[in-house]
């Protein structure tokens, strides 16, 4: 039985006021918050009971509206780019090998992974073989960005001559993990997810395809599978990447949810002014008579009007043709005594959609924590400072989103493939190494990936900070390059190639030195002096 509500009364008989310590507990400003009454609720009870909804929405929106499209793909190229590459570095403290040694195995792997994951042709990494590993995790990327999480299984699929491995990730559409047999949830199922006591996931249910009847159908059959989240000795079998923002949450949220009201909204806008503009471009042609109100009244209405009215125009049109006046092949119109030809035009005022439009860009831009000049493709208003502003906040978010989404992703790729590739004896571990694999997988599989390099408003800016950052000793190589997209392994062994080769050909070597001291913001000393 539901408690009354206690109201305290003064001695009128009116509501006592409320004496709470925050402002915005009380009713508002003239009750303004009265009626808002949210109840207190956990990650899973406010997302799992339109969890679907939610997905398909945040899904139909991407695929017909393009700023949402636009903000997905903004996550994909930032995040990712076009090539996703590991940076392997084992903790060889850890592992009581050398450093040496360390470095001589982490080149081994980089070399072997790369030919298996980024293979153009064969697609080994992929089950279903249309995928290299960077095009997965830029699956992966844009579907965490739609609905909240990305997911996949790890499958052993041995493979005809040509494959060394039989590790092979099958992409799983979020909306294919349900309880089986549309159940409820559980205490210990929640939306497809079994979990444990602690909330951790125990296994996932997959429901399988239905490839019949597509355009009428969902696509999704009437049977599951049940997929343990790992083996008994800790291989992975089922990949699930989310950002949890609640204590026992067990599936992603989307972050369309924030602005779900305004992405609509913002559409029929658009097609309300469109058609408005339409309407605008239009014009009436009007010809005035001096015919007598009478008159005109006789042609209009009256028993005889309909035939009164023929003649008129009749007589008008004869007229008209008759007047074939021209002027360098263009026709004039020659009106009767006493008319006059106006053009009716509607007004075009813009009537502040433009402001109007771009706040709500901003509000939209705001919840998907990407730039509003990015999003709006606007760059009109924007200074250098601003620009650069914009684009550091949203390179610390990407670079947030690279760290637990695409880099965990990829590491958990590079975990499965680096256990069948030592156990297939494909790669040898260092000798100096005290500790085995599952001993201390860890440290064996961690692992730094490169993406996409952070755009460069002014180039050389930009270079000059990463030369003062590196000779100030604030950063190194690795940082400033992987700040590009660079692995600087690679760029010095190009660098060493280089020069070796313009020194055969008798050429100078690079001075880069000369180069700086030529920068506009910074003279030569001859010059200086001069």
């Amino acid at each position: 039985m539901k408690a009354p509500d206690i109201k305290l009364l003064d001695a009128r008989g009116r509501p006592l006021p409320s004496a709470e310590s925050y402002t915005g507990t009380g009713t508002g400003f003239g009750g303004q918050l009265q009626r808002w009454n949210p109840r207190p609720k956990t990650a899973d009870a406010a997302l799992l009971p339109e969890l679907k909804r939610g997905n398909a929405r945040a899904e139909d929106l991407v695929r017909n509206h393009g700023l949402a499209s636009n903000g997905v793909q903004l996550h994909v190229d930032n995040i990712v780019g076009h090539l996703f590459r590991l940076s392997y570095k084992p903790r060889w403290r850890a592992l009581g090998m050398s450093e040496e040694d360390a470095r001589d195995f982490a080149r081994d792997v980089e070399a072997a992974f790369t030919e298996w994951a980024e293979d153009p042709i064969n697609c080994w990494v992929d089950a279903e073989r249309k995928r290299t590993l960077t095009m997965m995790v830029r699956e992966v990327v844009a579907t965490h960005s739609t609905v909240g999480e990305a997911m996949g299984s790890a499958e052993w699929i041995e493979r005809r001559p040509g494959a060394l491995y039989a590790t092979a990730i099958k992409m799983v559409n979020t909306h294919r993990v349900s309880n089986p047999n549309f159940s409820g949830d559980t205490a210990r199922r929640r939306s497809g997810v079994e979990i444990d006591r602690f909330g951790a996931a125990r296994a996932f249910w997959v429901r399988n395809h239905d490839t019949t009847g597509y355009g009428f159908s969902d696509g999704f059959g009437t049977e599951w599978r049940r997929v343990p989240r790992e083996t008994s000795w800790g291989r992975q079998q089922f990949l699930h990447v989310f950002e949890p923002r609640g204590d026992g949450q067990t599936r992603g949220a989307n972050q369309f949810l924030s602005v779900m009201e305004q992405l609509p909204q913002l559409g029929k806008l658009q097609q309300t002014k469109l058609q408005n503009a339409i309407v605008n471009a239009m014009y009436a042609a009007v010809i005035e008579s001096e015919l007598g109100s009478e008159a005109a009244m006789e042609i209009i209405g009256g028993e005889i009007g309909t035939d009164k009215l023929e003649d008129y125009m009749t007589a008008l049109a004869d007229y008209h043709e008759g007047a074939d006046i021209r002027l360098n092949g263009v026709k004039i119109p020659h009106l009767m005594p006493g008319e006059e030809l106006k053009l009716m035009t509607s007004s075009n005022a813009d009537n502040g959609f433009s402001e109007l439009e771009s706040s709500i860009i901003r509000w939209i831009a705001a919840g998907l924590n990407v730039p509003y000049e990015a999003l709006a493709k606007d760059y009109s208003k924007t200074t250098y400072s601003s620009a650069r502003a914009s684009m550091m906040e949203g390179w610390r978010y990407y670079m947030g989103r690279r760290k637990i989404i695409a880099s965990r992703w990829a590491s958990m790729v590079f975990a499965l493939w680096l256990e069948e590739a030592l156990d297939r004896g494909v790669i040898r571990m260092p000798r100096s190494a005290s500790r085995g694999f599952y001993e201390a997988k860890a440290s064996w599989c961690n692992a730094e990936w490169i993406g996409s390099g952070r755009l460069a408003i002014d180039g050389l800016k930009e270079v000059k900070e990463s030369i003062l950052l590196i000779e100030s000793g604030l950063s190194t190589y690795e940082k400033e390059l992987a700040k590009m997209g660079e692995d600087y392994q690679e760029i010095f062994a190009q660098q060493v190639r280089e020069m070796e080769e313009r020194r055969n050909a008798g050429l100078p070597p690079p001075s880069w030195v000369k180069a700086l001291a030529l920068a506009p913001e910074e003279q030569p000393q001859e010059e200086v002096a001069n």
